[in-house]
């Protein structure tokens, strides 16, 4: 009988009885057509940790062993059943109850069978459940050793040095796409040169159509960052694999992932089918809302147990503000807050690049990434890596927090790292590229939706404080004496900023109003301001006095928040503005103060094991003040200085000032720029969901149907975008919005095709008038692309703004391809002609004349 187990043929075990194999010194586990386990010896029992009685009858890999329910495991094994030959195996991971096993898992079977055979040989045990109370950690203890929490401040977590075993990393050098490094598992994606990969031409292992793809990328700067090119390509001699390449630090980075044999395997979500969600999630009226409609889309794209949306603080302190979870999933944190330490600024920061995260197993064996000697000098940027590996002190925050599977999904609202949507599962979890693209897509389109409710929200609470505050400054107009003038009648200074005290110090003393400390302790507190406040600084807040000025504890329930402005440069006259304190109880998951504690040898520190509530009262904080506020107070100081103060402008000058104020509100500024925001991303929007529809449309003239709308949106688009940017409300750059416009366009063209802008600089066009030239642009330059040059030969498109006077301008497009036909303006349109009649629409809207030249090619110019 054959010694070593793992290297039996299928065949072998056919022959033996079952006496034989329950004697194996390893695991043997026979299973049906689906995976379904029939028998299973002692050793398989020993090594899954249950009874043999047990195991038959549940699905060995959806049961049993998820961290094999992938591609590179379930996915093999359906596959090699289908084909007739079954012969595949890989290392994976199992969480026991004692702790986590590592073990080798061999599937075969030798003919068309509706029966395969599993060996699982161990090869390691991982850190049992209290790995972090290990001698080293006794010791420090015992020492009294402080534990430097900076550690994971400085955690290298970009450049781990390993990736995970789902997909096969490739390094080249981004100049000649030779390979300077690799992961130490590429057998998987090329059978036979594992040893023979570094020097080697990517051309030669990855599909000419790719790697041309990627030069073409790489040399119009498409390709940096979190820009990437993605294709389904077959290595020879191994699975189908999906693609994805990206540029980084002089590198290029290709990860090939194993995919399902077929996409009924492990079911996905489409990003089309992100469309419904998107709906639901826009028809929400409140942030919390739209967390939780968020929350349970996701949940249902992605089979996690449990879904969070995560939102941080001013002080990067995180809470839980939305959670969609399974009824076995017992632990809810909704509700509970994080420390600022639970996620270390540098973990922030890559959030901020790499906008998505998925893991797949927790403790699966990371794969090496192995290279010459240079790559120990400057180590493989992983930053926006999708399968970069778990760094040792993430990976044991999960366990500690009963996570295995895992995703993240940054939601950035205004260039800010604003939450992220998590995603959580007891087990592995396999999630396929189509859903996990899904899902990130609903992180974007929550932070979109974020943007407008808080947009609206701000808008608001700011024009009832330019109403109020306008008032104040037409009484200060009339008014000589501003104490009087801010602090008596229907509107006073009170009004402002939603606080309940108000104060104004001078030379002669303090006129305080509503809910505030004692006229001493306003004095007192003058000073203070006065020493501590940094030259230059005109203003002060902050919810918490009593922290950072003791002697504020005595007056907590009036004044636990204070903002201040100083009206002169000599700081001897200030307006204050008070809130009470408001006592609170904040819930957090586990004890704030102890974020970190003594590990072993392998890992210095260790993150906190307890999760369980944790209440903590707060006492002498006040509601957060707004930054806008402060910026208000200090311009109502600016007036009072001006108006009362220095006495150095006219009625004339303060009159002028109001009617400013004024016209301010009437054109409604702040409104008009959040809806030109929101029309924009909802136009970018549609022209995503546009060019999605295209790629999926096998009909060419459909596709190119979807292309030209998609330009066209996209040109107003752009008009918008240049109008949210502008100081003016009413006025478009046209020369920065058709620059933008044309390179847009340019993706549209194909090899040999480029495009020139030549725009006089500050050509300010009302937006009527912007948005009428773009899209004559638009049609000019894609009616260029299609018909002005032989399908062989490329061609040139030049286009031009000038400024004619008088607030005219002209828009000129020429190409240098074969001319307009003799008479082409009687004849039948080459396709459906719509585009021409758009471009004439245009004209007699914005009352333009066009004239065409044939020269060395067309010639369109348009005077508007």
């Amino acid at each position: 009988m054959p010694a070593d187990g793992p290297d039996y043929d299928g065949s072998v075990y056919d022959d033996l009885l079952e006496a034989e194999i329950a004697r194996l010194p390893h695991g043997v586990v026979r299973v049906d057509a689906l995976g379904t386990v029939r028998a299973a010896n002692p050793a398989a029992a020993a090594l899954l940790g249950q009874p043999s009685a047990m195991l038959v009858g549940r699905d060995f890999f959806r049961d049993l062993v998820p961290g094999a329910n992938v591609p590179r495991g379930r996915g093999r094994f359906l596959a090699g059943l289908r084909g007739g030959r079954l012969d595949a195996g890989g290392r994976f991971a199992l969480d026991r109850a004692e702790g986590p096993v590592r073990f080798d898992l061999r599937m075969r079977t030798d003919a068309p069978a509706r029966e395969a055979w599993i060996t699982l040989d161990s090869v390691e045990a991982l850190a049992p459940r209290d790995a972090g109370r290990g001698a080293a950690a006794v010791e420090r203890r015992e020492r009294a050793e402080p534990v430097d929490v900076s550690v994971c401040e400085r955690e290298p977590i970009h450049i781990p040095g390993s990736i995970q075993p789902d997909a096969v990393l490739l390094v080249a050098d981004a100049t000649d796409l030779r390979i300077l490094a690799h992961s130490a598992n590429v057998a998987e994606a090329f059978p036979g040169r594992a040893t023979k990969l570094l020097g080697c031409p990517l051309d030669r292992l990855l599909p000419l159509a790719f790697v041309s793809r990627l030069r073409e990328a790489l040399a119009k700067g498409r390709l940096g960052g979190d820009q990437t090119i993605a294709d389904r390509v077959y290595p020879d001699g191994a699975p189908a694999c999906l693609a994805v390449a990206h540029a980084q630090a002089g590198r290029v980075l290709v990860e090939l992932e194993g995919i399902p044999d077929r996409p009924g395997d492990f079911g996905s979500a489409h990003p089309s089918n992100a469309g419904p969600a998107v709906a639901r999630l826009r028809a929400a009226q409140t942030v919390a809302e739209a967390a939780e409609a968020t929350a349970r889309e996701v949940r249902a794209m992605t089979g996690f147990d449990s879904v969070l949306v995560y939102r941080f603080d001013a002080d990067w302190n995180g809470e839980a503000i939305a959670e969609a979870k399974a009824a076995a999933w017992s632990r809810s944190l909704l509700g509970l807050h994080f420390p600022a330490s639970d996620i270390p600024a540098q973990a922030r920061a890559l959030y901020l690049r790499s906008r998505s995260r998925f893991v797949t197993d927790r403790d699966a064996e990371p794969v090496p990434i192995l290279g010459d000697a240079a790559l120990a000098e400057t180590p493989v940027d992983l930053t926006f890596a999708q399968h970069r590996s778990l760094s040792p002190i993430h990976l044991e925050y999960q366990r500690n927090l009963g996570v295995n599977g895992s995703m993240s999904a940054s939601i950035i609202v205004g260039g800010v790292l604003w939450g992220l949507l998590i995603g959580h599962h007891r087990r592995p979890l396999y999630v396929p590229p189509e859903t996990r693209a899904t899902a990130s897509l609903m992180a974007e389109a929550l932070a979109m939706r974020v943007q407008e409710i808080e947009g609206r929200r701000l808008w608001e609470a700011q024009q009832a404080h330019l109403a109020a505050e306008g008032r104040l400054v037409r009484r200060l107009t009339r008014s000589d004496d501003y104490v009087a003038a801010l602090t008596d009648g229907d509107t006073t200074m009170l009004d402002l900023f939603e606080a309940e005290g108000a104060a104004i110090a001078t030379e002669d003393g303090v006129t305080v109003i509503g809910l505030t400390p004692d006229p001493e302790a306003v004095c007192a507190l003058r000073d203070w301001l006065r020493a501590t406040v940094p030259p230059g600084e005109a203003g002060y807040s902050t919810h918490g006095l009593s922290a950072a000025y003791p002697p504020a504890t005595t007056f907590a329930d009036r004044a636990s928040g204070l903002a201040a402005v100083f009206i002169d440069e000599s700081r001897r006259n200030l307006l204050l503005w008070f809130r009470p304190e408001v006592p609170s109880t904040v819930s957090w998951g586990g004890d704030p103060r102890k974020p970190v504690t003594p590990g072993n040898e392998s890992a210095p520190i260790l993150p906190r094991r307890s999760f369980e509530r944790w209440v903590e009262e707060r006492r002498g904080f006040s509601k957060p003040w707004a930054a806008w506020q402060l910026s208000f107070a200090t311009s109502l100081a600016q007036v009072v200085e001006g108006v009362v103060l220095r006495q150095r402008r006219t009625i004339i000058e303060l009159t002028g000032l109001l009617a400013d104020r004024e016209r301010a509100l009437e054109q409604k500024d702040v409104l008009s720029r959040e809806i030109d925001h929101r029309v924009k991303n909802s136009l970018q929007i549609v022209s995503a969901f546009l060019q999605m529809q295209q790629r999926q449309t096998k009909d060419p003239e459909a596709r190119q149907a979807f292309a030209e709308t998609s330009a066209r949106v996209m040109s107003v688009a752009r008009v918008h975008d240049s109008l949210y940017q502008a100081e003016s409300i009413e006025d478009v750059d046209l020369g920065q919005t058709i620059e933008n416009l044309c390179r847009d366009l340019s993706g549209m063209a194909g090899d040999g095709h480029s495009i020139g802008i030549t725009a006089e600089s500050g050509v300010m066009v009302p937006y009527r008038k912007a948005v009428a030239l773009s899209l004559i642009a638009t049609e000019l330059v894609t009616n260029a692309f299609k018909y002005a040059f032989r399908e062989a030969a490329g061609g040139h498109i030049a286009v031009s703004i000038s400024d004619r006077g008088d607030g005219r301008v002209r828009l000129r497009v020429c190409d240098d391809g074969e001319g307009l036909p003799d008479g082409w303006t009687e004849r039948k349109p080459r396709g459906t002609g719509l585009g021409m009649k758009l471009v004439r629409a245009m004209l007699d809207q914005i009352n333009a004349t066009l004239e065409v030249a044939n020269e060395k090619g067309a010639c369109f110019t348009i005077d508007a």
